[in-house]
């Protein structure tokens, strides 16, 4: 069964795209009540899964802590600063092709898929570092 194109879906879509930083379903929230107060955090929540459902977003689990969402839909890995909290894509680095197959082997798992997102201190938050200890 399609679904249908409705203009929450839009909005969700236009949300994520907006906050290209891989945003959680309450910035998307805040993000769509900016310009239309009227939505419902269930409806932004329904459509993000949804959508996720329909491969239309992608979706980012990360350990103690909210749920991302992503609007690139090809593989690729992801990293969070420890220090500010910026959240981004792991530029110029091939998508290791068959480690869930390796994974699945080594543990028996039947694996789906997987979700990798390295943490550490973006160039930024180590200059203010760096600044702090002088």
């Amino acid at each position: 069964m399609t679904k249908r194109n409705t203009i929450q879906r839009q909005f969700v879509i236009a949300a994520v795209r907006f906050l290209a930083d891989h945003p959680t379903a309450e910035e998307v929230y805040d993000r769509i009540t900016m310009e239309y107060p009227d939505i419902s955090k269930g409806t932004v929540y329904r459509n993000l899964n949804s959508l996720v459902e329909s491969g239309l977003l992608g979706k980012v689990s990360v350990p103690s802590g909210a749920d991302r969402f992503d609007h690139i839909l090809t593989q690729h890995y992801h990293i969070k600063c420890t220090g500010c909290g910026m959240f981004t894509n792991v530029e110029n680095m091939d998508y290791i092709a068959g480690l869930d197959e390796k994974v699945g082997e080594a543990t028996g798992f039947k694996m789906e898929d997987h979700d990798i997102v390295f943490n550490g201190l973006c160039p930024e938050c180590q200059k203010l570092e760096s600044k702090s200890k002088n």
